[in-house]
């Protein structure tokens, strides 16, 4: 008797190939037979009129922390994904000393956005090495869940403190290419770092990983090679906008060093910008040149973030703003109210210095979120150009006199500039290159200024009823089969006979995500935005339901992903 049975949906099978009305049986976690089934199951679903799919797996997470206190890793499970890769950026929780818990939390809030209160109430920071963090999390997950050791983490276990502000010694660096080795032995997916200007730690200092030497990077790489089923995530200041000649260089001698794939984080695609994707792109033909192979992730939708002038975000990354925006409060809005002030931070803005961030100065077009002082009163929900225009004032100043009413805390809502046609056709070129791969959602991070998660039920939605712009069958196969490929996970990524069941049964004619909502269900009552999705009739991971009707079961029977036992070497040239 089969375990469950699937009965007669929609099968896209992740391959691409055309759909196909049939059957899926599963028995003891794994797909046992696809097409026209008669033998018993002790579960039926009835799929008429749904598409089944295979779960989406998602390759750019940073739930690391998060699984310890919502071990279902939402609201990305209730949106299809079956499977999650964290430890990007260079960001993990292990190894970890005891005395370097309160530093990672302070710099975890700091580059993804997290809670302090969150880590400290939820996550029970009792573990060492990566193998006994791997260990707390096995039995208790309700995805699969994959993790790269962190350049940072692992720096600051073997330097401590002087991991910030200097290179490594010798016996230093042959300490951390141990440890490294002994990561990855304990399942470690790999190794990822980054070298972006954009992450400081909580006290304001470069984060560990951007003081290392393109030779310890190298270095590190090299023991990459040596294990099974590895791969390499890496970030620096051109990911933003474009590659400089030293960075790309950088990834391809990553990747050939350690003779692995290379992703990095995120291709944004904007036909104001022409040049950005072929430069962007190009990083993955030096690299093949080199042996090596480099991909970059991109979103299929548009992901709103927030922003304020209280709180990091986007705009203290502007070139000029971060000196003034991170002054005491009464010392910011004095400065701010302030018209040369203001001028300088306008010019700023839209100099060609700012590079991508040039996208956050369309500021008649930011949309008011909440608001607080009486001054303000009925804005929210307004285009900051409308206000301006009643007001007399040009958009930039009367934002900065919404702001300074409310005492900065006032959400912002800047309307992605990109969601032009050409754009979109762009972006489907993009889709169709193998230099790159669907990704970038971030989830679990800067859980007070976006919500990326949603990502796989807004494309398909977009496919099968929006623009249209790839069949579903592609949009499928871009979400499963190619990450899984990338990754080299085992079993998974396709229904298939002998695979993994890991599974999602969604309504062609209503799949998508809700809107984004600000919620306080994190651990120290912090808020998050999250989104509910709709028309996920059911999820399963490893032939278990996690999902019904877009609600969470509470099962666990996910799979901490281990390198080498999980997943295959993939072959960079």
């Amino acid at each position: 008797m089969l375990d469950q049975l699937i009965k007669g949906g929609t099968v896209v099978d992740g391959t691409g190939s055309p759909s196909r009305v049939a059957d899926v049986g599963i028995r003891k976690g794994r797909i046992v037979i696809i097409g026209d089934v008669t033998e018993a199951a002790a579960s039926v679903i009835d799929a008429a009129g749904l598409l089944v799919i295979p779960g989406i797996i998602d390759p750019h997470t940073h739930y690391d922390a998060q699984l310890f206190w919502d071990s279902g890793a939402s609201p990305s499970n209730v949106h299809g994904v079956t499977t999650v890769i964290g430890g990007n950026c260079g960001f993990t929780l292990a190894p970890l000393r005891a005395e370097d818990a309160a530093y990672t939390r302070e710099m975890m809030a700091s580059v993804e956005g997290m809670s302090v209160a969150a880590l400290e109430a939820g996550v029970p920071w009792n573990w060492e090495t990566f193998g006994d963090y791997l260990d707390r999390l096995e039995g208790n997950v309700g995805v699969n869940a994959a993790f790269l050791v962190g350049h940072c983490a692992l720096r600051r276990y073997v330097m401590g403190p002087a991991s910030v502000g200097s290179e490594a010694t010798p016996e230093q660096l042959a300490e951390m290419k141990k440890v490294l080795a002994e990561s990855l032995a304990a399942g470690g997916l790999g190794f990822s770092t980054t070298l972006s200007r954009t992450h400081s730690d909580g006290d304001g200092q470069p984060v560990a990983s951007r003081w290392s030497t393109p030779e310890e990077l190298l270095a590190l790489c090299r023991v990459v090679q040596e294990h099974d089923g590895t791969t390499l995530e890496a970030m620096t200041d051109g990911c933003l906008d474009q590659f400089s000649d030293d960075e790309m260089e950088l990834f391809a001698s990553m990747s050939a060093a350690a003779r692995r794939p290379l992703n990095w984080n995120v291709l944004t695609v904007d036909s104001r910008e022409p040049n950005r994707v072929p430069r962007q792109l190009a990083a993955g033909d030096l690299a093949a040149e080199k042996g090596g192979r480099v991909v970059a992730l991109t979103l299929p939708v548009l992901v709103p973030m927030n922003m304020s002038f209280l709180n990091h975000c986007g705009l203290f990354l502007i070139p000029g703003w971060g000196e003034i925006l991170r002054l005491p409060v009464d010392e910011r809005m004095a400065k701010l109210s302030e018209p040369e002030t203001q001028a300088h931070l306008l010019e700023r803005a839209t100099s060609p210095e700012a590079g991508v961030f040039k996208r956050l100065a369309d500021f008649e077009n930011y949309i008011l979120g909440d608001t607080y002082a009486l001054a303000n009163e009925g804005l929210t929900g307004r285009r900051v150009g409308e206000v301006a225009a009643e007001r007399g004032q040009n958009a930039f100043a009367c934002l900065i006199d919404i702001v300074l009413a409310d005492e900065l805390r006032t959400v912002l809502w800047p309307i992605p500039p990109d969601g032009d046609p050409a754009s979109w056709a762009l972006r489907a070129e993009v889709w169709a290159d193998d230099r790159a791969m669907l990704g970038g959602s971030d989830a679990g991070a800067h859980l007070d200024r976006m919500c990326g998660a949603p990502f796989p039920t807004r494309f398909l939605g977009d496919t099968l009823r929006g623009r249209k712009l790839v069949s579903v069958e592609r949009a499928v196969q871009l979400m499963t089969q190619v990450p899984a490929e990338l990754f080299g996970l085992r079993h998974r990524g396709l229904l298939a006979e002998g695979f993994h069941a890991d599974i999602a049964v969604v309504d062609p004619e209503t799949v998508g995500s809700e809107l984004a909502q600000l919620v306080h269900d994190l651990p120290g009552n912090s808020p998050r935005l999250t989104a509910g999705s709709i028309g996920v009739v059911r999820v399963l991971v490893n032939g278990v339901v996690t999902v019904i009707d877009g609600e969470p079961t509470g099962e666990l029977p996910g799979t901490v992903l281990r390198s080498g036992r999980d997943t295959d070497t993939v072959a960079t040239s």
